[in-house]
């Protein structure tokens, strides 16, 4: 037997593990089966090369669990080790002296840094475990007496001896410390093993599991199938995911049935998705899907999983790629993403950042691709992909160069145009004195009908922006569209704004003016609406409320998180009280002279506008409804 000490010049090397990756503790189980299927796919590369010859038999990897002696085994059957490998790839870590590495590491937040940097995937089990054992035969040993078993204790020290062992392949069996016992509950090494196991290429056990089975050649009494229930292994993992296959082998069947996989709790289809296949200048493979997005941008978030060698590594893909694309759902694997490293450090790797530009570029070019093939059915799916399509826009400035070209505006009367389209459509109606285009758009088309039919009947089109981004996207447009400014459909300035060939003379004059004014401002308050008159047709309201455009669309951009403009939501909110100088009602309260009967009709012209705009409510409105049952009567 051979008794030494593990060569790392320092005897708090385990201290150190323990403290310094305990928020990490969990991934001791992903790095040991990442270490046993790399025994077992190497073993297969030797059987392939021909340098092996005997045979592979089953090649699992094992997951044990002995509750009563406190233990955890990873036992796999690949190329094991001889004792002079165990010496060499177990017992000399390297490092450049321990005193440097608890300077550079004693603050450490990311422990899975730590790992990577120095290559302890193996040694992380002693973050769960108070002594560990290695029994392992190499692939070239034939008796079975030649195998070594390793001991440590979570000091320096270790025993290395000979040992029988039947099999080829290695055992790492974990003594679980007081303070780790958690793992060993079967549901929470069974819950470990789906996070970070699901789509490993070898095949997992762990436990057993009873399923119903069909009994071959027997029927019952009504000629029926019989079936049985059985216990089996219990096998984790797809080891042939549906992102390790070449898409003209799929159907889109089966890309729906690995999105029911990966999210077994969604019953709502994915829109369609995009299958990744480069092999240079990096490696990658995935599916994306598009989700329905609707309007809810955070709930969809940490939806992509990131894979290395389909180890999964994180579904905390913020900062990895851009902001836009963590909408999406789906998986990410490549082998030039580093398995071990910190956040801060996949966000400023090279090779990740080439493989960002890349998913971005994969993407816009699918939805292209869409829009230029079949655009009826890229309409249909417009409610469903906007919200990424405008998100992606206004936070990734080479999307937004690709994505103007298939970014669409729907209308009031539902019809689409990409924004070049609609700038041609409207051109010649809707300009202003300097020949700037200026279109309108209606964030609630049910509440805001007025508005909306009295523009059309002025030969102006109205668009559709009521998604949650909107007032934020319309803000982009308008610094990326120079010749171009938008209005919401209520805005007190729609015909400032657009051209006159010649302006409406008024009915009324300015006494007249000055007369019915004080009348307004007796059942509206001065604080809140401000009264404005204006030269319109006859045959548009008597009264109408608009809103300021400056200050409404600041405090909805507030409300949805506008940056720096949270006091905006805080100030009140203001109105214009906008009265047609040529409508007859307001005519005749401008040349009657019964007071009495003036204040009814002003009060209820006022109410009837506040009405439209859903600002009539409580007491008000139970006023308005009564006095409207006395003008019936009358």
């Amino acid at each position: 037997m051979q008794k030494g000490s593990i060569n790392v010049q320092a005897e708090n090397i385990f201290p150190i593990i323990k403290k310094f990756l305990y928020s990490e503790q969990e991934i001791f189980l992903r790095e040991l089966i990442s270490n046993a299927i790399d025994a077992t796919q190497k073993l297969k590369v030797l059987a392939s090369a021909g340098e092996f010859k005997g045979e592979l038999g089953h090649l699992k990897v094992e997951v044990l669990l002995d509750e009563k002696k406190k233990t955890i085994t990873i036992r796999d059957r690949g190329i094991g080790m001889t004792a002079e490998e165990v010496d060499k790839y177990i017992n000399q870590i390297a490092f450049s002296g321990a005193e440097e590495f608890v300077k550079k590491f004693k603050n450490i937040e990311d422990a899975s840094q730590i790992i990577g940097h120095f290559g302890l995937g193996f040694y992380s089990s002693f973050m769960v475990a108070d002594k560990v054992e290695i029994e392992t035969r190499s692939f070239k040993e034939s008796d079975e007496k030649k195998a070594v078993k390793w001991s440590c204790d979570g000091s320096p020290n270790y025993t290395l001896k000979e040992k029988k062992k039947k099999d080829r392949g290695t055992d790492v069996i974990l003594h679980i410390s007081k303070d780790a016992e958690e793992y060993l509950n079967e549901h929470k090494i069974l819950e470990l093993l789906k996070k970070y196991c699901k789509f490993l290429p070898v095949e997992i056990e762990f436990g057993t599991e009873k399923i119903s089975e069909k009994v071959e050649g027997k029927k019952d009494k009504d000629g029926k199938d019989v079936y049985e229930n059985i216990e089996k292994p219990r096998i984790i993992n797809n080891t042939n995911p549906a992102w390790k296959q070449k898409p003209s082998e799929l159907k889109d069947e089966d890309y729906q049935n690995f999105y029911r996989e990966l999210y077994p709790y969604t019953f709502e289809e994915p829109l369609f998705q995009i299958h990744l296949n480069v092999d240079y200048p990096f490696n990658l493979t995935g599916i994306l899907y598009f989700p329905k997005l609707k309007n809810n941008v955070e709930v969809q978030k940490n939806k992509i999983q990131l894979y290395c060698n389909q180890v999964f590594v994180t579904d905390s893909v913020e900062g990895i790629v851009p902001e836009f694309l963590t909408l999406l759902h789906g998986v990410i694997d490549s082998p030039d993403i580093p398995l071990n490293v910190s956040r801060s450090f996949l966000q400023n790797d090279s090779n990740v950042k080439k493989i960002s530009g890349h998913i971005t570029k994969k993407v816009s070019d699918k939805l292209e691709e869409i829009f230029k093939t079949n655009r009826e059915d890229f309409e249909t799916k417009w409610n469903d992909i906007r919200v990424f399509i405008q998100y992606g826009m206004m936070t990734d400035e080479k999307f937004y160069e690709k994505a103007e070209k298939y970014c669409l505006f729907k209308n009031t009367d539902n019809k689409f145009f990409t924004i070049e389209e609609y700038k041609t459509h409207v051109k010649e109606s809707q300009t202003d004195k300097e020949k700037k285009l200026v279109l309108l758009y209606a964030t609630n088309p049910t509440e805001q009908h007025t508005y909306i039919k009295g523009a059309k009947e002025r030969g102006y089109d109205v668009l559709v922006f009521d998604g949650v981004i909107d007032p934020h996207f319309i803000n982009l447009l308008e610094s990326k569209l120079k010749d171009t400014s938008f209005v919401r459909v209520d805005a007190d300035i729609i015909d400032k704004l657009i051209r006159k060939d010649e302006a409406m003379p008024s009915k009324l004059n300015d006494a007249q003016k000055d007369k019915i004014k004080p009348l307004i401002e007796k059942f509206a308050e001065k604080e809140k609406y401000q009264v404005v008159f204006e030269s319109m047709s006859e045959k548009d309201l008597p009264m109408t409320i608009t809103q300021p455009e400056f200050m409404r669309r600041m405090r909805d951009m507030s409300a949805i998180g506008g940056g720096g403009m949270g006091f905006m939501g805080n100030m009140p909110e203001t109105f214009n009280i906008v009265v047609n100088t040529n409508h007859p009602l307001v005519v005749e309260v401008a040349e009657t002279t019964d007071e009495k009967k003036n204040e009814k009709v002003v009060e209820q012209m006022i109410d009837l506008a506040l009405l439209s705009q859903n600002l009539l409510k409580g007491e008000k409105l139970s006023g308005f409804i009564n006095r409207s049952i006395d003008f019936i009567g009358k």
